[in-house]
């Protein structure tokens, strides 16, 4: 059982937030916690030695703050799942975290079950920014030309067409299909159309995992 944990790194300097994570998380069959740090340089260091699947990342910490903890984690150790825990909702924290590599962006006031799940999507593989400022984040990387660092060696087996490009950049901006259907002059069930043929392509899914995918690629503008 224990090869299919989930293996867990918490990072927050308050201990007591610390300890009701790690009973909610040790829990759990599927999930084990199996290092913590309080400041950011701690959580650096605890991740090289123990290599976890996921890092629940606090934002403000001593040290290192929990976005430049996030980055150095992601230059080292890519294959790791930085998700950011916070308490403050704040667009600039979720821009910074994208910007840093962190695939999920949660407030410390999630519903225990619903972290549990978000833990596990974000395991799979899912972008999980989930706060109220996310949309507007995601369209503030895109803007930014800076934020559009390339993977190396990213490709596409089938690449997107024209239209379909139109329809993620739209997406990137946090757009509705109704508002881009309306902004391209399609009806709803074409963009629709559209947005399930992007997923498949990019083989993500859901639009967030989209868009986080497509900004970090330079997939739209």
């Amino acid at each position: 059982m224990g090869a299919s944990q989930i293996r867990i790194l918490l990072a927050d300097d308050q201990s007591l937030i610390r300890q009701g994570l790690r009973y909610i998380l040790n829990s759990q069959e599927d999930m084990t916690v199996v290092a913590e740090a309080e400041d950011g340089n701690q959580v650096v260091q605890a991740a090289l030695q123990t290599l976890p699947d996921i890092i629940l990342m606090d934002v403000q910490m001593p040290g290192k703050s929990g976005i430049e903890a996030t980055q150095s984690i992601v230059e080292q150790l890519p294959d790791a799942k930085v998700v950011l825990l916070t308490t403050f909702d704040v667009t600039e924290y979720v821009f910074d975290g994208i910007r840093a590599g962190a695939v999920g962006y949660l407030l410390k006031d999630t519903d225990g079950q619903d972290l549990l799940a978000q833990i596990r999507l974000a395991y799979r593989g899912s972008a999980i920014y989930h706060s109220v400022n996310a949309a507007e984040a995601l369209a503030k990387v895109v803007s930014t030309p800076e934020g559009q660092e390339l993977d190396a060696g990213f490709s596409l087996d089938d690449p997107l067409t024209e239209r379909e490009t139109q329809v993620l950049q739209l997406m990137a901006y946090g757009r509705k299909n109704s508002e881009i259907a309306s902004a391209l002059y399609l009806t709803d069930g074409t963009v629709k159309t559209h947005v399930h043929h992007i997923l498949q392509k990019l083989s993500v899914d859901d639009r967030t995992q989209a868009v986080v995918l497509a900004i970090r690629n330079g997939l739209v503008d």
